[in-house]
């Protein structure tokens, strides 16, 4: 997937545990833990507000694009 989450790596910089993140934007340890593994299929932008509210950074702290090494992306039609 050419999106990249790095929320560990925010996680790092800010010496915060998932848990207490997940405390203070009150969104369950779960929510977060798939959205930081990369799993998410999407994230509303209150949450993304919240993470970067919390988190004191910018959405391209948390959210990167990487095109995919084959050169193919995956668009999804409607």
């Amino acid at each position: 997937m050419p999106i990249i989450v790095n929320l560990d790596v925010m996680l790092a910089k800010r010496k915060m545990r998932l848990s207490e993140l997940s405390e203070r934007i009150d969104i369950t340890l779960a929510n977060l833990s798939i959205l930081k593994t990369g799993k998410a299929k999407a994230i509303r932008f209150s949450t993304l507000e919240k993470l970067c509210e919390v988190l004191e950074c910018q959405p391209a702290d948390i959210l990167e694009y990487k095109p995919d090494a084959d050169g193919n992306e995956d668009i999804e039609s409607d």
